[in-house]
């Protein structure tokens, strides 16, 4: 197998702080010592100290891109693995390539190159990771778009924080080493502020702690390292599945939440013998509370609970155990000194293990749901012992029979000993003291002694009813233990097929769950949902999940311990150990859940499809009839007028030329138009749509919008201190100008088109008012759906896209378009955009990848600040303006 490159990234805490710099400055470390390295794409953004670095490295040219009349430069990938260097320095991990690249993302470009063999230098910021996007939104106010999954950057084979303080970035600003003069003001006092700054400092220090830490782990792992090393607080709660977990979790968190960066993992002990001895209600409750407060679920199984729950700790290399005070009767310490005692005594002095108090305490475990009920190995140890031990005990101190002493109370003292071995045992120990203890008071106690017979026949009377008794307790123990036993089994079956019920009811479809579910009910390792290939004859695994270090695959049935057939062509595999029969019932419901999940995927697959296709049908339907109809209406105008024109038997004036001209020219415009509008949702309904977003003030595009309209029919009023929206022009144009025409076409000839903008909380509003006959609630939504045209006006000419457009155009920009009355009569648009951040239209300080992205741009601060805004808008004539 072809070697795979080997990933190194460098991570910032934000724009500016190096990361190109620090990338290239290993590059010429590198080139110094002999290593084949090209420059595959690096951005300078014009700054002198990056671009001296460029100097001396190899680069490989860029592939130019033409998108939406502009020429973009991408990596060539292609050229990269022509040249097939060493090492490649790739720059802006998360960055989106130029619509028409080799692929949509800059880091799926990189996994090309690793798989080539090519080792790869790229940088990434900490706001760009994909789990992290709501986090930075509340920090910065800015929504990250630009995003590269966490696993690609975790599968990095190395990665290095540059960090720098935030005043040390500050300063660089300041000194215009990241930014222009012209943009240093926005800069710091909007993306750069101090607080802004140190919250993603310390986002990129705990995720870089957390590499660290799985580095530490992999390291402990390879070397056996058992010992604890006190790196950094990691908290196990030790959970029985009883109620008392609740508890256990909550002072778990707040004693997380007293140590920086500290983690929670709370651990489920079950045997490896059937059905959990716990609740799965219990265990789903206090699983969800643990992934609520931030930590970790984990099923463990072990027979012997405190050596899994310290062997799981050590695994983990966690330093305190959170337990709770026992259940148990105070008489039940007999047995043992419980969990507890023992996971303090052997936690040696590397673990704390912390005991809680809590109300269940001392009130006992209460019948078990599931296998407790099942005698134990300790206690059929015991049991044995006590059937073949204790009439031997018995007998030696019976050797010199006191004086008057009786042969039944030797039988009754015999008896005694073989109940309480039933009692512990069950059936065969109990037997088996019946026979020692017969044979021994046949020899031994009954006349003539140390004879294998008997000479009075009370005795031998007095034997075989001692051997019946303790045979009818025997039995009588086995079967309520057995009894006992299948009731705990039906009970822990109910609850799990009354939870697999509720899930089906309330439409949960995620196989994954289902999975983990059955794993954990049944205690395995590994379970997994198999898939044949008819074609090729083979199985392959859909999906699987296992427990927490195990590495155990299942490809085939014949890689696990038990399987169940789900459909005719896939079946559940379970692997972990061999069930028994009476565990495959509850199995099987797991398999028909199972089913009923795919069977349900399946009909939203073809749902969709289906209503792909009615839709589609639809539109070529409607369009045909656009086609017959509205599009024919131009097209005769044009018709008309060059015919008029081209005819010879007609002697046309000046004046009627003008106007067959002028009608050729509507008509021609009408036709752009409604070609236009087909072509725009052509684009909708494909998803082809990619606005380009910027923070753009409305009167650059709101008056270039009413180009189309006549003079005087409609009233603008933009205020001047209107902030600035984020749009794509081009779009927000073509959905102002749709709105706009469709309420001058249904409104009066004598009342003008009201054209209002306002700012409410984070967002803009435009209104758009007609007094035209309205629309009733009803039919609000209606008049957007494509090749609708609501009433029926003589100046009804159009296909009915145009509120179709604009509203899939305002959605495409994260805005809204909704349909209200308008107080007096008439229909209300109302078009809402988001205000523009302070980060769009700025270039990006470090090669950052939005202001690269030819599509977005959220991440660098506004080109202009308040005062910029304020001299644009003194630009503008004041007050209303109207055409």
């Amino acid at each position: 197998m072809a070697r795979r490159g080997r990933l190194r990234i460098y991570l910032g805490a934000a724009p500016g702080v190096g990361k190109t710099y620090a990338m290239l400055s290993e590059a010429h470390r590198r080139t110094e010592r002999g290593a084949d390295l090209v420059v595959a794409l690096v951005e300078h953004h014009d700054r002198p100290r990056t671009q001296v670095l460029l100097h001396g490295l190899e680069q490989v040219p860029r592939r130019e891109l033409r998108y939406r009349d502009s020429v973009f430069t991408e990596m060539d990938t292609d050229a990269v693995l022509r040249r097939a260097p060493r090492v490649a320095l790739v720059d802006e991990l998360a960055h989106t390539n130029v619509p028409g690249s080799r692929n949509q993302k800059r880091w799926q470009d990189i996994d090309e190159l690793l798989d080539a063999g090519i080792d790869v230098i790229s940088t990434v910021n900490i706001q760009h990771l994909e789990s992290l996007g709501d986090v930075v939104e509340s920090i910065t106010g800015v929504r990250q778009r630009e995003t590269v999954p966490d696993e690609v950057v975790r599968r990095a084979d190395q990665i290095e924080l540059v960090d720098m303080t935030p005043e040390a970035l500050r300063r660089r600003l300041a000194h215009g080493n990241v930014y222009a003069p012209d943009k240093v003001d926005a800069a710091l006092s909007h993306y750069f502020r101090p607080g802004n700054l140190t919250a993603l400092r310390e986002l990129a220090l705990l995720w870089t702690a957390d590499r660290v830490d799985a580095y530490l782990q992999q390291y402990r792992n390879e070397h056996n390292i058992r010992s604890t090393w006190h790196a950094r607080e990691r908290i196990v709660v030790g959970l029985t599945g009883g109620p008392e977990g609740a508890t256990l979790i909550r002072r778990a968190a707040r004693m997380a939440a007293k140590s920086s960066g500290a983690e929670i993992m709370a651990a489920y002990i079950s045997r490896a013998d059937g059905l959990t001895s716990a609740s799965p209600r219990e265990l789903a409750d206090q699983r969800t509370l643990v992934e609520q407060l931030g930590g970790t679920f984990h099923h463990v199984i072990g027979d012997d609970v405190p050596s899994a729950l310290l062997d799981f700790a050590r695994g983990v290399n966690a330093n305190q155990i959170v337990l709770g005070s026992s259940r148990r009767k105070s008489w039940q310490y007999m047995f043992g000194p419980g969990v507890g005692a023992t996971v303090a005594r052997e936690s040696d002095s590397d673990i704390d293990v912390h005991i809680v108090t809590h109300s269940e305490v001392a009130k006992g475990r209460g019948l078990p749901t599931a296998r407790g009920a099942r005698l134990g190995r300790s206690r059929l140890l015991a049991g044995w012992l006590i059937g073949i031990l204790g009439p031997v005990l018995l007998t030696l101190g019976l050797a010199e029979p006191a004086p008057g002493a009786e042969f039944a109370s030797d039988v009754l003292l015999f008896l005694s000993v073989t109940v309480l071995a039933a009692l512990t045992g069950g059936l065969r120990p109990g037997l088996t003291s019946a026979m020692v203890g017969s044979l021994l008071l046949n020899y031994y106690f009954a006349r003539p002694t140390e004879q294998w017979r008997i000479a009075e026949g009370h005795n031998i009377v007095a034997i075989i009813v001692f051997f019946a008794i303790a045979v009818s307790v025997a039995t009588v123990v086995d079967r309520s233990a057995r009894r006992t036993q299948q009731a705990a089994r039906l009970r822990a079956e109910s609850e799990t097929l009354t939870l697999l019920a509720g899930s089906v009811l309330r439409g949960e479809d995620t196989l994954g769950a289902l999975l983990e579910r059955a794993r954990e009910t049944f205690g395995m390792e590994t379970a997994a949902l198999l898939e044949r290939d008819l074609e090729r004859r083979r199985w392959s695994c859909v999906r699987s999940v296992s427990v927490t270090g195990q590495t155990r695959k299942l490809d085939g049935p014949e890689d696990a311990d038990v399987d169940v057939p789900v459909g005719e062509h896939t079946m559940l595999a379970l692997a972990g150990r061999v069930l028994p029969a009476e565990d495959r019932r509850v199995l099987s419901a797991f398999a028909a859940h199972a089913a009923v999940i795919l069977d349900r995927q399946q009909l939203k697959t073809e749902a969709m499809r289906a209503h792909k296709l009615a839709e589609g049908n639809r539109i070529r339907t409607a369009l045909l009839a656009a086609v017959s109809h509205d599009l024919r209406t131009p097209l005769a105008a044009i018709k008309a007028g060059v015919s008029s024109l081209r005819s010879d038997d007609v002697a046309w004036s000046e004046e009627d030329e003008a106007d067959l001209l002028e009608s050729i020219e509507q008509g021609a415009d009408r036709l752009d138009q409604l070609v236009g509008n087909l072509l725009d949702m052509s684009r909708l309904q494909t998803g082809t749509v990619e606005p380009l977003i910027r923070g753009m003030d409305l009167d650059e595009v709101v008056p270039r919008a009413l180009g189309g309209v006549p003079e005087n029919v409609v009233d603008l009023d933009i205020p001047e201190t209107l902030p600035y929206v984020a749009a794509d022009p081009g779009l927000l144009e073509r959905s102002v100008a749709n709105i706009v025409e469709n309420a001058v076409k249904y409104s009066p000839a004598d009342t003008p088109v009201r054209v209002r903008a306002s700012a409410l909380g984070g967002r803009v509003e435009l209104r758009v008012v007609d007094r035209g006959p309205g629309v009733p609630d009803s039919d609000k939504e209606r008049i957007f759906e494509p090749f609708q045209r609501y009433g029926d006006t003589p100046r009804g000419n159009g296909v009915g896209l145009g509120l179709a457009v604009a509203r899939g155009f305002a959605e495409a920009m994260h805005g809204t378009l909704d349909a209200e009355d308008t107080p007096g009569g008439g229909l209300t648009m109302v078009l809402t955009l988001p205000i523009a951040q302070p980060s769009l239209g700025l270039p990006d300080p470090e090669g950052d990848e939005d202001a690269a992205d030819p599509l977005t741009d959220d991440t660098a601060p506004a080109p202009e600040g308040a005062d910029g805004h304020a001299e644009r808008k003194a630009a503008h004539a004041p007050g209303a303006r109207s055409r």
